[in-house]
């Protein structure tokens, strides 16, 4: 059995909290409550992995306080490189490739967490403990870690962004976001059976010039216009055809 303790009271922390708990192999010491008073826990604690889930600009800041100890600290950050982390302390990484919201239930099975660490002990016990929750278990470094992160802000903020924008524009013209749905549903489908170079369809794919240029006059916010110019012709350069 392992026993794992998770700082932090975010959205990742939540659905960890309860991947964990369901499984007989892992035990769930604690789920500190913030990041300034895991002292008295860590103290009276026999963890075997204490998993940071923290902002960003939090974690190396919560790291430090393990310098004393001999436990193994492991992060969930897409961007935070294992070297940030204090030189002195047993480290590693424990990424779950998601997007977690409180609101939604997530199957952690078929989540892929990447993890990385540098003794290799340490690295078994991460594997270990993420297979005990996932079927998708890769070991990665940093840096790929860093652009795999960077390719799902492209593939997930960006586009649910770009969502927004939608809603924006249904909005103002007494339209519901409901329309767009299948739509979006089905642009999601078809990566399961192509690569997106090959699912790629509109004006700006087809260089479809009179259309582009009619889109572009509707849009009265410039914020808008400039994303719509900027994208199309990231698809044209993409497919050899200029705006």
């Amino acid at each position: 059995m392992i026993k794992v303790t998770i700082i932090g009271t975010g959205n990742v922390s939540f659905h960890l909290k309860k991947a964990f708990l369901s499984i007989p192999e892992v035990h769930l010491i604690d789920v500190v409550p913030g990041r300034s008073d895991f002292m008295n826990i860590l103290s009276k604690n026999d963890s075997d992995v204490f998993i940071i889930a923290v902002s960003d600009d939090a974690i190396t800041k919560v790291a430090r306080h393990f310098r004393d100890s001999d436990k193994l600290v492991a992060h969930t950050s897409g961007s935070v490189s294992i070297n940030d982390l204090p030189s002195n302390i047993r480290k590693g990484i424990f990424y779950p490739l998601q997007t977690f919201s409180k609101e939604r239930e997530v199957d952690f099975k078929t989540i892929p967490i990447c993890v990385e660490a540098k003794d290799s002990k340490d690295l078994n016990l991460l594997k270990t403990l993420a297979q005990s929750i996932s079927e998708k278990v890769y070991e990665i470094s940093s840096e790929q870690r860093k652009a795999l992160h960077l390719a799902a802000v492209f593939v997930n903020n960006f586009t649910n962004h770009l969502y927004q924008i939608g809603n924006e524009i249904c909005q103002d013209n007494a339209l519901s976001f409901d329309l767009l749905r299948p739509l979006i549903l089905e642009t999601a489908s078809k990566i399961e059976a192509l690569e997106p170079n090959g699912a790629q369809t509109g004006p700006a794919k087809r260089n479809d010039t009179n259309t582009i240029i009619r889109q572009l006059e509707l849009l009265q916010n410039k914020n808008q216009k400039e994303i719509y110019k900027i994208l199309t012709q990231s698809i044209q350069n993409t497919y050899g055809e200029k705006l």
